[in-house]
């Protein structure tokens, strides 16, 4: 599987998670800094990563994303700015489960303060094993989403 992963600050978690990724055989490019540092230009602070993530999913170079940041919350509200992208910020396993069995999540969010690599790495395997599976409700819920993609003008 083509992934794209990114992240504002390159912590433990994020090399290790890159690393399973590629032992696990998936084509991963990371968006984010150099190991060891964290957002030092405009480019690698958490929204620019969060989009060129969820952008790299629209557009069919990766196939999911995975992203990075302090709290996880921020990169979420960032990628699901882009049209298409349904980012899911998950602290458990069983809540990545829920995120693709019944929302259809492409990206799965992370936060850097709470998860640990065993804790990721749980969530890694229950997003991987888990795949939607259509139903009538959540297939009209996920129809709602995109018509308000579509379809919201309000703006503040």
């Amino acid at each position: 599987m083509k992934l794209a992963v990114g992240a504002d600050e390159r912590t433990y978690v994020v090399e290790e998670v890159l690393k399973y990724l590629e032992a696990e055989g998936h084509q991963v490019t990371y968006y984010g800094p150099a190991v060891g540092e964290s957002y030092t230009t405009p480019e690698t602070y958490w929204p620019a990563v969060a989009r060129r993530v969820a952008e790299a999913v629209v557009k069919g170079e990766a196939d999911e994303g995975i992203l990075f940041c302090w709290t996880g919350t921020g990169v979420s509200i960032a990628a699901n700015k882009v049209r298409g992208i349904r980012a899911a910020l998950c602290v458990d396993a069983e809540t990545a489960r829920g995120a693709r069995l019944w929302n259809n999540a492409n990206v799965l969010c992370l936060s850097l303060r709470l998860t640990s690599w065993p804790v990721a790495k749980e969530i890694l395997t229950a997003w991987f094993q888990t795949r939607y599976q259509p139903n009538p409700t959540d297939d009209t819920c996920l129809a709602q989403i995109a018509e308000l993609e579509r379809t919201s003008t309000l703006s503040l």
